[in-house]
């Protein structure tokens, strides 16, 4: 079967964490933009962080350990849906956040839950394990955001962590991190979504099968692989 090109979505949040939108409108929304592939990948969050949050009655916007295993059953639930519904491959994900030691880590096709508290190569080698993909994401400075602070460690040693990761963001909404494509790392490139507009971004385009494995290969491998500004072209 010859692969094709398909317009993929990796880094995708929902109101199980800091998302504006449930799971199924953000599943709808993303059919009826007819995408191909989507990841949801929603917050695990640091404990450190998670502390200071309690201490000044904050409240949580990440999943926490023991809801983890709920969020992957309703993915697989909603993965079903995707196929059937918009013929479109809904791959189970999280943003390992650590705030405290400022990186966050994309996980794509995760089983199991991976602690955050964990260093940069212990969660990359979790993931591995899991046969996941992980992904450096954000790694530079982002149009529009005021607290980049949480995003320094990953470039900061991006020599030490340059063959670590599977591929790192070269683009995250409407950010372009020029950085990363100079040292020729394997890139996507992702919407980073919070709410409806952000659909409207930064994607990947890649050529592949329509299965998990085909597209972390993909990954993996950055062959045939480009990055596609989505915009709303109906707007004046």
């Amino acid at each position: 079967m010859t692969k094709t090109w398909l317009l993929c979505d990796f880094h995708i949040h929902t109101s199980r964490s800091d998302g504006l939108h449930p799971l199924d409108f953000v599943i709808d929304l993303y059919g009826t933009h007819k995408f191909d592939v989507i990841a949801i990948t929603d917050h695990i969050l640091d404990s450190g962080t998670t502390e200071r949050m309690r201490q000044t009655d904050e409240q949580s916007w990440a999943i926490p350990k023991e809801k983890f295993d709920d969020y992957l059953h309703d993915l697989w639930h909603e993965k079903k849906r995707a196929w059937s519904e918009h013929n479109m491959l809904l791959i189970p994900g999280t943003e390992i956040t650590n705030n405290t030691g400022q990186y966050h880590i994309l996980a794509l096709d995760i089983k199991e839950y991976i602690n955050p508290d964990l260093p940069v190569a212990g969660i990359v080698e979790q993931i591995h394990k899991q046969e996941a993909v992980a992904i450096a994401c954000h790694p530079h400075y982002k149009e529009g955001v005021d607290y980049q602070p949480v995003y320094a460690h990953l470039w900061k040693h991006h020599q030490e962590y340059q063959n670590l990761f599977d591929a790192w963001e070269v683009a995250n909404r409407d950010s372009l991190f020029d950085v990363v494509g100079v040292r020729k790392f394997n890139y996507i490139a992702n919407s980073d979504f919070h709410e409806q507009s952000q659909v409207y971004s930064w994607k990947t385009m890649m050529q592949a099968h329509k299965n998990t494995e085909s597209v972390k290969e993909a990954i993996r491998s950055n062959r045939n692989i480009a990055i596609y500004l989505h915009r709303n072209h109906t707007k004046t």
